[in-house]
């Protein structure tokens, strides 16, 4: 029997027998290994009002789709109004040149996001050879860079990236008289000037370098560079999404949209440069442009828990990134520890003591919940594995790991079918824009992001509400499509797709 089918059995039925099942081992003296004692517990019975207000408040029904859908087109156009104006930023990349297939040459990317970075080069040769070949590697940033100064930092990564710039073989070659090219893939909150250029708001995830507020990113990086005696300029500074979109157009030209699922989560899309209201004093030539929404600040009717709530006032930034706290990896398991803590407190769900590391927050990681829900076995014995190794409970009865997998799957039904309302929500303000040109033909929305690569029930529902919305006819249009690792190799090819020798590229071709 699959975990799927085991949630689908009757938890009452359930809770009778494993409550005789208790009370037979009561009398036989029974085992408490958990840290906890709880002083005064009711049966598991307890627990069925709980589950079914979290069913009921998870469901996401297509009528709650259709207001989150129809909200999240309202906050974009909001947003592309003028700065401030919704909780979208719809932040202009100021990529007005997308790569086309034609670009030739050497390109480097550098990819900053996290507690590594990673570096790659890409060999370009045109419509006939496209990506010739390709090398990259991957370097850890110590803690004190971390922490430390921006000088230091950007000497760090300048100095790993000189490195990388030494070990290039024979099968790649810059031509003579012409400084090598770099796509920045910054993936912090930037107030991006121009295609190269981008003034730090703040540093996030783990990073608290000093000395960089209100500095321009790309110029801290191109003095590291010089110091190191690097013959290299940055052409293009964007973030991870839109890297991914660029990534996946290069391939594909009816990539229109890309959406990341990780730890995280942002989207982005291609706008015509004439509906952005915000940015018609700049007088831009009729075109498009990239537009990066920041969806993860979007809140306005999400279907929240108390569990959610709770979260929330603790977290580091209260009333912040609300749909991102519902939909993405980074806190898709403390919603479910969260719900599995209240169970624990007022029934013997998990024995007649509370364990210990239940109590720790994010000790329950997504990673965790996926291995759960794949677990086909009868017994249920990974989630019986996890739930002893992750929070300490000592032999969970089946209707214990029955629940914890009924929980699970509600979190992350409501958070893949969020992200499909989500989706569908920059769609339909898409197709309102060009008047029938995203529904009346193929349209692709390029994914990546390790929750929706490893996790197939949310990659499912995420679809499933896609086509609920959309209707058989338009959804059939629509090609969700995985593109793995594509923001690096994306940022490459914006730096030459923006190469100040495209106009020499195009010449001798």
């Amino acid at each position: 029997m699959s975990a799927a089918a085991a949630i689908a059995s009757p938890i009452p039925a359930a809770i009778a027998v494993v409550q005789q099942q208790r009370r037979g081992r009561s009398r036989g003296g029974g085992s408490g290994a958990a840290a906890v004692r709880c002083s005064a517990v009711a049966p598991t019975s307890a627990i069925a009002p709980i589950l079914a207000d979290l069913r009921l408040r998870c469901a996401a029904p297509l009528p709650v789709l259709r207001r989150v859908a129809d909200a999240m087109a309202s906050g974009m156009r909001a947003g592309l109004a003028d700065d401030g104006a919704g909780e979208l930023k719809m932040i202009p990349s100021h990529v007005y040149s997308l790569p086309t297939g034609n670009e030739t040459g050497l390109f480097y990317a550098l990819d900053l996001g996290g507690t590594n970075f990673r570096v790659l080069r890409v060999q370009l040769g045109g419509k006939d050879k496209r990506i010739i070949d390709t090398e990259f590697e991957q370097v850890s940033i110590p803690r004190e860079i971390m922490h430390g100064i921006a000088e230091d930092l950007f000497d760090f990564i300048a100095s790993g990236l000189s490195r990388f710039v030494a070990t290039e073989g024979d099968k790649f070659h810059v031509p003579q008289g012409r400084k090598r090219e770099l796509g920045f893939t910054f993936s912090f909150p930037v107030n991006q000037t121009s295609i190269d250029s981008g003034i730090l708001i703040k540093w996030t995830k783990g990073f608290a370098v000093s000395g960089t507020a209100g500095k321009d990113v790309v110029a801290c990086l191109n003095a590291a560079m010089e110091r190191q005696g690097l013959d290299m300029r940055v052409s293009a500074l964007v973030n991870d999404t839109v890297g991914t979109l660029a990534g996946a157009r290069y391939w594909d030209d009816d990539v229109m949209v890309a959406v990341i699922l990780g730890t995280g989560t942002n989207a982005c899309y291609i706008q015509q440069t004439e509906a952005i209201p915000k940015l018609q004093h700049l007088k831009l030539e009729t075109g498009n442009t990239i537009i990066n929404t920041e969806w993860g600040a979007f809140s306005d009717g999400l279907p929240l828990t108390e569990f959610d709530r709770e979260m929330d006032d603790e977290s580091i930034n209260p009333g912040e990134q609300i749909f991102e706290k519902t939909i993405s990896g980074m806190y898709l398991g403390e919603i479910v520890r969260r719900v599995l803590v209240k169970m624990a407190e007022v029934s013997d769900l998990f024995g007649h003591s509370f364990p210990k590391k239940l109590a720790e927050p994010f000790v329950l990681r997504t990673p965790h919940l996926c291995a759960m829900q794949q677990d086909t076995s009868d017994n249920l014995g990974e989630v019986e594995s996890i739930l002893s190794d992750v929070i300490g409970v000592s032999q969970a009865s089946l209707l214990a790991r029955r629940v914890t997998v009924e929980v699970s799957d509600c979190i992350i039904r409501r958070g893949g079918r969020l992200a499909g309302a989500g989706i569908v929500g920059i769609l339909e303000k898409m197709e309102n824009d060009s008047r029938g040109h995203i529904f009346g033909r193929r349209t692709v929305v390029a994914m990546d992001g390790g929750l929706y690569e490893k996790y197939p029930q949310y990659r499912r529902y995420m679809k499933e509400a896609v086509a609920e919305l959309l209707g058989p006819e338009r959804s059939n249009r629509i090609a969700i499509e995985h593109t793995k690792d594509g923001s690096g190799i994306g940022a490459a090819l914006l730096a030459a797709a923006n190469s100040k020798y495209a106009a020499a590229q195009i010449s001798t071709r």
